[in-house]
Parts: C-alpha cells; structure tokens; sequence
C-alpha cells in the first residue's frame, strides 16, 4: 500500500519502519539503475553534437579571421570574445531560465548559436564575424545554464551522478572528435565547417523541441515548489564549496591546461606541437576513464568523499607535473590529474543538483555556479602566463594544485548533500537568533 509522499509502503506487521524505508530505497536505486528517462538520452545526445560541432570550428576560426587581413591578436580576440560574452551574459541567462524555464532558453541558446554560427560563414568583414561569434556566446551560456537546469530536472534523485557523467563524457568525446573532424571539414574551405555546424544545430534544436515539448519532466505545467534564488542557494555551504571547487576547476583544469600546458612541452621539454596535443589527449584521456565510473560511485557512497578525493589527488599531481623533467613523467603526472578531475566533475554537477531539486528552478544560482568556472578559466589563463613569466612554470603549476587543494578544504567543511532536503527559502517566522546557520 503507498503512502502518498511517504517511503512508498506500510511495513508488514513485524517490519520495522527503518526496514521498509531502506527497502522501498534500494527498489528505487534498482529501477533507476535499470531505466533512464528519454529526456536524459535526448539531452545527452544533443550535448555531444554542440561539443562535436565546437570542436569542429575552433580549429579553423583564427584562420578563418585572418583571412580578414587583421593581426595575430586581432584573430584570437574572436576567441575571446566568444568566452566574454558568455561571462557577462550569463546573469542575464540565469534570469531568463527562472522567468520562461529551462527548455525554451534551452531552445532558443541552441537557435541562437546555430544561427550566428551559419552567418560567420557569409561575412564580410572582420568586425561582422566579431559580432556573430559574441552572438554565439550569448547563445552558449543560455544553452550551458539551461541544460544544467535540464539535466537536474530530468534525472532520477537516485541516478544525478550517473548523468551527470554521462553528460560529462559527452562533452568530452565531442571535444576531443571535433578537432578531428574540423580538420577534415576544413578541406570543403575555411567557411565550410561553420555551415555543416550550423546546420546540425538547427536539426538538434528541432530534435529537442519536438521530443521535449510535451515531456512532464523537462516543463512541468506548474511548478511545486518556489524558485531556489541565489541568496537561497548561498546560505548552502555545500554551495559554496560547489562554487570554489569550480573556480579552480576553470583555473587548472582549462585555463592552466590550455594556456601552459603546451608551453612547458616546448619550452622546458624540448618538443613541438604535436606532442603538446598528445599531452592534452593524455589529459583528457584520463578524464573519461574516471567521469562516468565516478558518477555511479556517487549515487552509492556519496558526493562529498569523492569531492575531496578527486580535488586533493588533482592538486598534488598538479603541483608535481609542473616540476617533470622528462615526457614520459609528465604524461604519467598529466593522465593522473585527468582521472583526478574526472573524480570530481561528476559529483560536483550531483551535488547541486541535489542541492536544488528537480522541483524548483534556480535559474540564477546556477549561471553563478557557471561563471565561477568560466571566470576561473579567464584568470587563470592569465595568471598562469604572468606567474611563469615571473617566477617559473613550476611555480605555475605548484599554484595552480594549491587552488585545487584549497577547493578540497571548502569540501571538508561541506555536508554531503546526497539524500539531503533541496535548499528552501526561509520562512520568515523562523528568522531569529537561531536560524542564523544553515538549513536543515
């Protein structure tokens, strides 16, 4: 017999009530474990094709803008502006998931990045493809908030860590087979692969919305509970510890990897370009070997223990890579820093999921959440640059792990959130003296 909003039955006689709860749990992880929503395929697979389809651009696009007769700097900044845009748009993003929901900014980023996509493939002049390409962030960071709001909405409380790898893993096979294909789409012309980019958006945001618009989980027709607000989320110290281990994600896993990583191969190793892309491909490939692993494993034992596993291990072998003296060594150093990362990606997106629920929306706390990795990106690319010009790249490297290591004390200092209540409002009759801490 079910309970409406209780455990699922009343315990047979002689049962203890402890007994069917831990009963009607272990059925739920069961049929998580077996059945995923449609939704979450749906959203997995459209995530690969945007991840593929970057990748297929990026190679191509400093090449493409100095076909424009501007400078080096010039042709990078198209780079940076893309990144920017996505910085700066994405309160206004956060906003826009609260007020319309999740799958219509979903929807639209999609569009938006399709279309100021296919336009850079008809400019004609440098300062037009500047503009489409800041369109194209705008678009990026609706899409990046709204799926994160999507992808909590749509997975089982049971399974957040299994998606969220998934999702993860998506990501980073269409970023690493992008280049790839870029490469050979490159062949067609310097405009050709923002076309087929183009192109494949528009069929994976028709593919999206046909499949979702009717769907109970990706828009609910009411909402049942209240927005979870930023200043709600914040009073969370689980949260908080979310926020800084993904500024330092951004900071050493893609501003340092990105930004010195090939520099130290040549300058202090002594080899070229190619093998910095291997060392990056060694990298990467650590980080799908753990991602999905790690996000069962976090279903099971929790968010937190592996949090402060994966951040620690990340930061020591950031810290010793930056002092390797030979390739092997440093491919070694940077594969354990992969999986490292691969440890706690996963968990870090369940755990903010669990934080908000799949009930409420919480448009802003997570474009915050967001941009604490895309400014750790931004300052860290920088600051790596200024600390190796200064000091040594050691001294890089050994900053960056201490960044990594610090996010892991905030994780020490966090509540596991697995099986906690999502964050709440607090009702007003409950401010006093004792409601000063956090929420229960």
């Amino acid at each position: 017999m079910r309970i409406p909003g209780g455990w699922g039955h009343l315990p047979l006689a002689g049962e203890s009530e402890a007994t069917g709860r831990t009963t009607a749990s272990a059925n739920e992880r069961q049929t998580s474990e077996l059945h995923l929503p449609g939704e979450v395929w749906i959203l997995i697979t459209a995530n690969g094709v945007i991840a593929l389809g970057y990748g297929v651009v990026s190679p191509v696009l400093p090449q493409y803008a100095r076909n424009f007769g501007v400078s080096i700097s010039a042709a990078t900044f198209v780079i940076t502006a893309f990144a920017a845009m996505r910085l700066c748009f994405a309160p206004i993003s956060g906003l826009l998931v609260q007020r319309l929901g999740e799958r219509r900014v979903y929807v639209a980023g999609i569009l938006i990045v399709s279309l100021s996509t296919g336009a850079c493939a008809f400019a004609q002049t440098y300062w037009q493809l500047l503009l489409f390409r800041s369109l194209g962030g705008i678009g990026s960071t609706l899409f990046f908030v709204s799926s994160l709001g999507l992808m909590i909405r749509v997975s089982p409380e049971d399974a957040r860590g299994r998606v969220a790898g998934m999702f993860s893993t998506a990501f980073l096979v269409g970023s690493v087979g992008g280049p790839v294909l870029g490469s050979v789409t490159a062949g067609l012309g310097l405009s050709a692969p923002f076309v087929i980019y183009g192109v494949a958006l528009l069929i994976a945001a028709a593919v999206v919305f046909f499949s979702l618009r009717h769907s109970s989980l990706a828009a609910p027709e009411e909402q049942t509970e209240p927005p979870v607000t930023l200043r709600v989320a914040l009073q969370q110290r689980a949260y908080r510890a979310a926020l800084l281990s993904n500024f330092a994600t951004g900071w050493a896993v893609f501003g340092l990897r990105m930004a010195l990583v090939p520099l130290f191969v040549g300058e202090v190793l002594g080899h070229g370009a190619r093998t910095a892309g291997i060392a990056l491909a060694v990298f990467a490939a650590g980080n799908v070997l753990a991602v999905i692993p790690s996000g069962y494993l976090s279903d099971r034992v929790g968010r937190r223990r592996l949090m402060i596993i994966g951040l620690s291990v990340s930061g020591v072998a950031t810290a010793i890579v930056g002092w390797a003296s030979s390739l092997p060594l440093f491919l070694a150093g940077a594969f354990v820093a992969g999986a490292a990362a691969g440890i706690f990606s996963s968990p870090q997106q369940a755990a903010v999921a669990d934080i908000i629920g799949s009930k409420a929306r919480a448009g802003t706390a997570l474009a915050t959440f967001q941009m604490m990795a895309d400014f750790g990106s931004i300052i860290g690319s920088l600051g790596v640059g200024e600390i190796a010009q200064h000091f040594s790249f050691g001294a890089a490297f050994v900053i960056s792990g201490g960044i990594l290591l610090g996010a892991a004390v905030g994780w020490v200092l966090a509540p596991e959130t697995r099986g906690r209540p999502p964050a709440q409002p607090t009702p007003v009759r409950a401010l006093g003296p004792e409601a000063c801490g956090e929420l229960p």
